[in-house]
């Protein structure tokens, strides 16, 4: 018995209507993210590129010759080199701690290394000055040993090492808990040590999300501004990173050096943007 096409001819154009309501709410949602993105990022980059180049190639670069700007850029190199490390170790350790052991306050263990993501870095800055500062809890203590913290490099590398404390664990945790520990007890079993086990076993299957954690890390201590803005003291040439190099030329009408500085901090962006992607990538692949 045949099928007559045209039975369904109704039910065919609810479909057609359906696939073509479909299409105009996507191209919509489309264009509202567009738009939404050029006006929050899109637009302010190219204004960026367009401010740092708008009197030629020459100014751009003799902006970048200041030494002010190069003594900024030395020090955020140096507070991003201290503080990698650091929170390297610490988020190894408390990412092992928390993937490979139950215990009572686990939890709250884990809610204290997020804390840094809820609080505002100006009250992480203001916290170390009442700890640290002349007159807070410690202060008569470092200042009878002549150890000063607060608006000196010390203090710039503890609020950095603040805000940037959860990236590498929170990378590395949800890992651990993937892979389990069969591996490790295996070799364990065999005869191996805890460090053969630790660089042979769990650093190789942990690589992806602990170079993903040390470049957020990264990224953040480059960039960060507000806890650094309070316990530095902004001293050109001696505590003053590169973002707040940028917001001290804006300040003082010096366009050219602040516009050349945004663009550099946004091409380290750029490379972090391109890291992120690549190690994305290759995690997926792996996965």
């Amino acid at each position: 018995m045949g099928i007559n096409p045209s039975d369904d001819s109704p039910n065919v154009g609810k479909l057609g209507r359906g696939q073509g309501s479909d299409f105009w709410v996507k191209v919509i949602l489309i264009g509202v993210s567009l738009l939404y993105l050029g006006l929050v990022l899109f637009f302010p980059v190219a204004n960026v590129v367009y401010a740092a180049f708008e009197n030629g190639v020459q100014p751009f670069f003799a902006a970048l010759t200041i030494s002010d700007f190069i003594s900024a850029v030395q020090l955020t190199i140096l507070i991003a080199g201290i503080v990698l490390p650091i929170n390297t170790v610490f988020g190894l350790c408390a990412a092992w701690v928390i993937a490979r052991n139950q215990f009572w306050g686990r939890t709250l263990l884990i809610s204290i290394i997020d804390l840094p993501f809820s609080i505002s870095p100006v009250v992480v800055g203001l916290l170390i000055i009442l700890l640290y500062g002349k007159n807070g809890w410690l202060g008569g203590f470092l200042e009878q040993i002549n150890f000063k913290i607060v608006f000196g490099i010390p203090s710039i590398v503890i609020a950095t090492a603040i805000v940037t404390m959860p990236f590498v664990a929170r990378e590395v945790i949800p890992v651990l808990e993937e892979v389990g520990n069969s591996e490790e007890e295996a070799a364990r079993i065999l005869g191996a040590s805890d460090w053969q086990i630790f660089w042979r076993i769990t650093i190789p299957n942990i690589r992806w999300g602990l170079l993903y954690g040390l470049l957020l890390t990264n990224a953040r201590a480059m960039g960060e501004f507000g806890a650094v803005s309070v316990v530095s003291g902004n001293l050109a040439g001696l505590t003053q990173t590169l973002p707040l190099y940028v917001e001290e030329a804006y300040k003082n009408y010096q366009s050219q050096e602040a516009f050349a500085a945004s663009l550099v901090l946004g091409l380290l962006a750029l490379v972090t943007i391109v890291l992120k992607e690549i190690l994305e990538r290759r995690t997926g692949r792996k996965a």
